[in-house]
C-alpha cells in the first residue's frame, strides 16, 4: 500500500492535470509533505494550478501559500526565458540553412493547460546534417562566439552549447535521441526517428516541434533510459500523458505497432499502467495493455526516487554502498528488459575500461 502522502499527492496532481474534484482537505503537515514531494518530483508550477479547483477551507496554509506562489511565478518566468532563447537559436540555425527541432521540454509544455508552469530543464535542439556536420557548424560564427575559448565536447547524441545565462542550457542534438542501450532496437528506433522528424510544425512560440508520433516513441525510449539509469520521476509521466491527451487513433496505433521492434514493449506496458494509476487515463488513449506487475514496479520507483532518481534513499549513502545498491536495482530492473539492461553494462564497462587506459600513469 503506498505511503498516505504519496496518495494525497497523486490526487491533487491529478486535479492539477485533469481538473478532477480533489475531495481531501489536508492538514497543515500533510501540505508541508505535498509540498516537499512537488519539489521532489519537479512538479511544483503544474500542482499550483489545482488551487483554482480547491475551497476556501482546502487551501494550504497562507505562508506555504506565498511560498509556492513565488516558485510557481519563477517557474513561469524561466519558462518565458527557456521559449524566447529556442525561438533565437531556432532563427540562428535558420539563417545557416538548417532544419531544427526542439525536443522534449519546451514542446512539451505547449501542451499543459498551463504552458508556463511546466517545470523546465535544458532546451533539446535537433540539427539536421549529422554529427560531424553540426561540429564543423558550431565551429563557425555566430556559435564560435558563444563558444568563447570552450572546447566542444560531443557525447553520443549531442554537445552542449553554452550561453550567457547559466540559467540556460542547451543540448545541440546531432541525434534524434540518446536511444536504447540495445544496439539492434537503436538501430531500428534511430532509423525510424530520423524519417518521422521530416515531419515538423512551426508553432507560435516561435520554434519548431517533431510530430506527437515521433515525441511517442522518442520520449518512451527516454523514459526507459533513464529508469534504467537512475530513475525518472512524475514529470515524465505528466509529459507523456499530454502527449497521449494530444496524439491521433492513427498517432497511437503506428507507435504501438513498433513497440516490440524498438525494445519498448514491457517499459510501455509499465507506463500506461502508471497513466491509469495516477491520472484514471481513458483506455482508448493507450498505446498496449498496461501492465500492473511491472507498473507497480516503476510507480513506487518514481515515487521512492524522485525526479531522475535523485531522491532515491541510496543516493545518500557513500560511494562503495551507493555502487552496490544502484547494481542491486538494475539486476532486479532485469526483469523490464533483460538485454536493454546487458547491454548497458556492456557499455558501463567499455566506457571505465577507455577511462582507465587513457588515465596518466602514476610515479613509480
Amino acid at each position: 500500500m503506498m505511503e498516505h502522502n504519496y496518495q494525497l499527492f497523486l490526487a491533487l496532481l491529478r486535479t492539477a492535470m485533469t481538473g478532477e474534484p480533489f475531495e481531501p482537505v489536508p492538514s497543515a503537515q500533510e501540505w508541508s509533505e505535498l509540498f516537499k514531494i512537488a519539489g521532489q518530483q519537479s512538479v511544483m508550477g503544474v500542482c499550483y494550478t489545482a488551487f483554482s479547483h480547491l475551497s476556501k477551507d482546502q487551501m494550504p496554509p497562507m505562508e506555504l501559500l506565498v511560498k509556492w506562489m513565488a516558485e510557481a511565478e519563477t517557474i513561469r518566468g524561466l519558462n518565458e526565458l527557456l521559449n524566447q532563447e529556442a525561438a533565437r537559436l531556432t532563427q540562428l540555425f535558420s539563417e545557416q540553412g538548417r532544419k531544427t527541432a526542439i525536443l522534449k521540454g519546451q514542446a512539451n509544455a505547449r501542451l499543459y493547460p498551463d504552458k508556463f508552469l511546466r517545470q523546465p530543464g535544458d532546451i533539446d535542439i535537433w540539427v539536421e546534417g549529422g554529427r560531424e556536420n553540426v561540429l564543423s557548424l558550431l565551429k563557425t560564427e555566430p556559435f564560435a562566439s558563444m563558444m568563447g575559448d570552450k572546447e566542444l565536447k560531443p557525447e553520443y547524441h549531442h554537445v552542449h552549447l553554452p550561453t550567457s545565462d547559466k540559467r540556460v542550457i542547451v543540448e545541440v542534438h546531432f541525434l534524434p535521441s540518446s536511444g536504447n542501450f540495445n544496439p539492434f532496437t537503436n538501430r531500428r528506433l534511430q532509423r525510424w526517428l530520423n524519417m518521422e522528424l521530416i515531419n515538423t510544425e512551426s508553432v507560435e512560440e516561435g520554434f519548431n516541434v517533431p510530430s506527437v508520433r515521433f515525441a511517442l516513441a522518442m520520449q518512451l525510449s527516454h523514459i526507459q533510459h533513464h529508469f534504467f539509469r537512475g530513475g525518472i520521476g512524475l514529470r515524465q509521466v505528466c509529459d507523456y500523458y499530454m502527449l497521449l491527451k494530444n496524439s491521433t487513433e492513427k498517432d497511437r496505433w503506428m507507435v504501438a505497432d513498433y513497440l516490440t521492434a524498438f525494445g519498448l514493449r514491457q517499459i510501455a506496458g509499465a507506463l500506461m499502467w502508471v497513466l491509469g494509476e495516477v491520472f484514471q487515463m481513458d483506455r482508448a488513449l493507450i498505446l498496449c495493455k498496461p501492465d500492473s506487475y511491472y507498473g507497480e514496479c516503476m510507480l513506487r520507483e518514481i515515487m521512492e526516487g524522485g525526479n531522475f532518481g535523485h531522491h532515491a534513499q541510496r543516493q545518500h549513502q557513500r560511494m562503495w554502498r551507493r555502487l552496490f545498491a544502484g547494481k542491486l536495482r538494475q539486476l532486479r530492473l532485469m526483469r523490464f528488459n533483460f538485454w536493454e539492461v546487458f547491454w548497458m553494462e556492456v557499455q558501463f564497462c567499455r566506457l571505465s575500461s577507455k577511462r582507465c587506459s587513457s588515465a596518466p600513469e602514476g610515479n613509480n
